[in-house]
């Protein structure tokens, strides 16, 4: 699936640096969700409480992916990344330095962590402006993988929380962010074939065309579900087989790294094969495994099972976008990644607040589950809608033979 033109056509310094740069934001991003038992006991937090509470980051995240967006069309990713990162770092260091006393700042706290969330739309433009069409599954789904940085969160931060308490955690994650900030900064360069800035009404035309729409309802499913789940599942399994903080977080980070290390090969697949074919299984995949999830299973090892089945294909869906995005909006891939993005965190904020809620309303999360698998299927026949036109125009538009 790696070939040699892949490593000579690209820049493998600013892949890897991107990689790392979102893999520690995110692991920042979803930090609440992991902590989420610790500080539910502090503040004595509802169902639903909690589920707002590790729903916010996400929702702040896809909002500021739209300026994060407009900013790497405008003055480059690598500045953008290192304005984001700085913001992150000082957010984390004053949380730590004068506390979290309430439920009220926790939900602050998880605004400024969105700016960690808005890495994504730095990250892939940074990489994906090194590679031709025919590397851009592989490429943005190697850059894309950073999302395993919810793993991260979910093995260490339950554990650091037992034994240096939870608000100091929030002070540890920045010491890894620290690092991450030095590589980039020394690393990353910005791609010699940037388009020039454009003005704002520029940008936003591209809100015209019904394609950006399509993919972003697309992402909206894919990377909605997986960041959702990201941010649930420490809480789920706590809640539902009384697991202790630890051991839900060593679930999670399971379910997390399966997903994650599925998008490059979901990318490299569509690569190989078509984003709307892969798209098209990874739906029906994902419906299914949500779909059984939802009934509480007699052990919790079944339910990790099929929930981890269910975060593969929501990973591998989200490679197979972004083999779609840049093939249809080359010249426009940062604004379309913000906004592609930003629908995708959306989506993860929908799933996480109706988790809680029906967690809260009926004593079940099968409500939520069922109502995102039932997504899945209708992205799935909205894309069997638009394939064959996509297919005839697309080619058109580029000038060039693609893979669809």
């Amino acid at each position: 699936m790696v070939s040699r033109s892949f490593f000579k056509s690209g820049h493998t310094p600013t892949l890897l640096s991107a990689f790392l740069y979102f893999d520690l934001s995110f692991m920042t991003w979803v930090l609440l969700g992991p902590l989420g038992v610790a500080i539910a006991k502090d503040f004595g937090l509802t169902p639903a409480q909690k589920g707002f509470m590790v729903a916010v980051p996400v929702l702040s995240g896809a909002i500021l992916r739209l300026g994060a967006g407009l900013l790497v069309d405008h003055i480059g990713p690598k500045k953008t990344g290192l304005i984001g990162q700085l913001i992150v770092l000082l957010g984390l260091a004053v949380a730590w330095f004068l506390g979290v006393h309430s439920y009220h700042q926790v939900l602050a706290l998880g605004v400024v962590l969105g700016v960690a969330g808005a890495s994504f739309a730095v990250a892939l433009p940074l990489a994906s402006r090194w590679y031709p069409p025919e590397h851009q599954g592989l490429a943005l789904g190697i850059a894309g993988a950073g999302n395993s940085g919810t793993a991260l969160a979910a093995l260490f931060a339950p554990g650091l929380a037992q034994v240096f308490g939870w608000q100091n955690v929030i002070g540890l994650a920045a010491l890894p962010l620290a690092i991450a900030f030095v590589v980039y900064l020394v690393f990353a360069k910005d791609a010699p074939n940037r388009p020039p800035p454009k003005s704002f009404a520029e940008y936003m035309s591209v809100l015209k065309t019904r394609d950006a729409w399509w993919l972003m309802g697309l992402y909206s499913v894919t990377f909605g579900g997986f960041v959702g789940l990201s941010s649930s599942l420490t809480i789920y399994f706590n809640s539902e087989y009384g697991m202790p903080a630890v051991q839900a977080g060593f679930f999670t980070a399971a379910c997390v790294f399966a997903g994650s290390f599925l998008r490059p090969v979901g990318g490299g697949l569509a690569d190989r094969f078509g984003g709307v074919r892969t798209l098209s299984v990874v739906y029906v995949l994902a419906a299914l495994g949500l779909a059984l999830a939802s009934f509480q299973q007699s052990s919790p090892w079944l339910a990790l099972a099929l929930i981890m089945f269910a975060m593969m294909a929501l990973g591998a869906g989200n490679g197979a976008v972004f083999q779609l995005a840049p093939q249809r909006f080359g010249k426009e891939i940062g604004v379309v990644t913000g906004l592609v993005g930003m629908t995708g965190g959306i989506g993860g904020f929908y799933l996480a607040s109706s988790l809680g809620w029906a967690k809260q309303v009926t004593g079940s999360y099968q409500i939520g589950l069922l109502a995102f698998a039932a997504l899945a299927l209708m992205a799935l026949a909205g894309l069997a809608g638009v394939k064959a036109r996509w297919r005839r125009t697309w080619p058109e538009l580029a000038g060039a033979a693609l893979r669809l």
